[in-house]
């Protein structure tokens, strides 16, 4: 099977594309290196994944692109004819949107149509894509399901990833392409992203600086491991969407479609308090945060809990590994990689 992985550079793209290469995949990759975060530690990813490709023998190419870029993009699908896209890059991070709006729009509206539409024009046989569980905004009515009101998100980035559900809904209906949306929650482990709050958190206590807690603590989210993430992805890509026989449209089911096209929550169904994961970040390290406790960030919510029930009936899996276990291998990780 030929996979195309965009945003293999980061966090997600590169553990996935770890996993295709062992199943013996024929894995290209794109991303484009942006400075969002720390640029060498994305340069890092590949060369371990050149590495793993030539331990295994596995086949893997790697293109630096952007998603933007419709001609070039083309090139790589036309010679590559990948049977399964898995749509990764995106702009990432509430906050930031706030100070950069435009890099959102250029990469989370235009580069997503870019890539789908190319999936279509090459009759990709399964198309899978980020979502995150930032659409349900200002809901707060928990667990979150897939068939929960979505149309009232806090954030650029939420609107930017509810409109590429919108959108893939719209090519499954109109060229029957099997699209499958992923509303990720809290990814973590080694390997990480340096902008998410366990990374940042870790390196300020090991130089006895302050970590900001916002909402003054006050904060529940559903960490999700990054080994059950690829899990999740890897029996995603053997099962692509199908359409739901007697679908109601007079009561529709967001998660859904009388065409190929399914949303799932991909969270681990035990959402943790902050001062819980802050306290698992401080045992690993056996050091004590200095902490600051600041009031909520705009775009934040106070709260995120997945209901996973659609998922496990689809795919017979659904994430399980404790908060304990997974800082304890992110920590692992941190320190040996930053020595």
């Amino acid at each position: 099977m030929k996979i195309l992985i965009t945003g293999i550079a980061g966090f997600i793209g590169y553990h996935l594309a770890i996993k295709c290469l062992e199943e013996k995949y024929e894995v290209i990759g794109i991303d484009n290196l942006n400075n969002y975060y720390d640029v060498n530690l994305k340069k890092k990813r590949i060369e371990e994944l050149y590495k793993k490709s030539l331990s295994l023998n596995s086949k893997f190419k790697y293109h630096i692109n952007n998603i933007e870029d419709y001609e070039k993009i083309e090139k790589i699908y036309k010679s590559f004819e990948p049977n399964c896209v898995i749509h990764l890059a995106a702009q990432a991070g509430v906050r930031y949107s706030l100070e950069n709006p435009l890099a959102y729009i250029n990469t989370n509206l235009l580069g997503f149509g870019n890539i789908i539409e190319l999936s279509k024009k090459y009759k990709v046989d399964n198309f899978l894509y980020a979502s995150s569980s930032s659409v349900y905004g200002g809901n707060e009515n928990m667990p979150y399901k897939e068939s929960s009101q979505v149309g009232h998100p806090v954030s650029l980035y939420a609107a930017t990833k509810r409109s590429n559900e919108l959108i893939a809904h719209t090519y499954s209906n109109l060229y029957s392409l099997p699209c499958t949306g992923l509303r990720f929650f809290t990814v973590y482990g080694p390997w990480g992203r340096p902008d998410m709050a366990y990374f940042s958190f870790t390196k300020a206590i090991l130089k006895n600086e302050p970590i900001k807690v916002f909402n003054k603590g006050k904060m529940l989210r559903d960490f999700t491991y990054i080994d059950d993430v690829v899990e999740i992805l890897h029996r995603l890509i053997n099962k692509p969407a199908v359409l739901k026989k007697n679908f109601n449209k007079k009561e529709p089911d967001p998660s859904v479609s009388w065409a190929p096209h399914r949303i799932f929550n991909v969270g681990n169904s035990n959402p943790q308090p902050l001062m819980d994961y802050i306290l698992a970040i401080e045992e690993a390290l056996s050091m004590k945060a200095n902490k600051v406790y600041l009031p909520m960030q705009p775009g934040d919510v106070k709260a995120t809990f997945s209901d996973n029930e659609f998922l496990k009936e689809w795919i017979g899996f659904q994430p399980k590994t404790s908060i304990k276990f997974g800082i304890k291998k992110f920590v692992e990780w941190y320190l040996d990689f930053y020595k």
